[in-house]
């Protein structure tokens, strides 16, 4: 009698967890992929700081990106560099996430020293 009810305790959480991992998967494709890369003469010594809806997620170091999917809908993007030894105003960016596509963005130079989002287009074929 006790094998019985184990068997079935070790189903219900098999059935527990399968729907949990489902549920989290719907929702990360209810959003899109945003990948924000820095320039190859961005700096060795400046990070770039990135804010999604005026929440600082990363500070985007030499050699390393941003590769993340972003819930659907209207995102303001907003990049500086760190240390701010220019005093360069953030520059922002609006961006609206739709399921399943994938935004690519390379943060540069402008003329002026501020750091701003150029829209980068993925090459035919391949995906980052």
């Amino acid at each position: 009698m006790k094998a019985r009810y184990a068997s079935a305790n070790a189903l219900l959480l098999i059935l527990v967890f399968v729907c949990a991992i489902s549920i989290g998967t719907a929702a990360a494709q209810s959003g899109g992929r945003l990948i924000v890369l820095r320039s190859p003469n961005f700096g060795w010594n400046i990070a770039l700081n990135l804010k999604i809806d005026g929440r600082t997620v990363v500070n985007v170091v030499q050699g390393r990106r941003y590769d993340h999917f972003v819930s659907a809908g209207r995102r303001v993007l907003t990049v500086s560099a760190v240390p701010n030894a220019y005093y360069s105003e953030p520059t922002s960016t609006v961006l609206n996430v739709r399921s399943g596509h994938t935004y690519v963005f390379t943060a540069v130079w402008d003329g002026s020293n501020r750091v701003v989002l150029a829209p980068s287009g993925l090459p035919p074929g391949q995906a980052y």
